[in-house]
């Protein structure tokens, strides 16, 4: 899921959280998890119902923290990698590991 200027926020079982990402894969979900509780955030994860046994399993990343944008705490430069650099778009994105923080590139 690309990041977008809404902020989606909802409840899982009884908690109020903001949405990070829906209907994600496993590995999506793990990097969603490790970056967000490295920069301190509580993480709860929800697995999507599946239709049949068949399809792969989908889940939801949110954090407790009301507040949290995704968009707004990656352009703000406010994440950081477990490594010590600053959270990129294209890291975000899973695109790149390089943390270079040009959004262009001049060939």
């Amino acid at each position: 899921m690309a990041l977008a200027g809404k902020h989606m926020f909802g409840a899982i079982e009884d908690t109020r959280v903001t949405f990070v990402e829906k209907k994600i894969s496993n590995e999506r979900k793990d990097f969603l998890k490790d970056l967000l509780t490295f920069n301190g955030f509580e993480v709860l994860i929800q697995e999507e119902k599946r239709k049949t046994e068949e399809e792969p399993q989908l889940y939801t990343v949110a954090v407790t923290d009301m507040t949290f944008n995704p968009t707004i705490w990656v352009f703000n430069r406010r994440l950081m990698t477990p490594d010590g650099h600053k959270v990129t778009q294209d890291y975000w994105n899973q695109a790149t590991s390089d943390t270079n923080p040009q959004y262009w590139k001049n060939d």
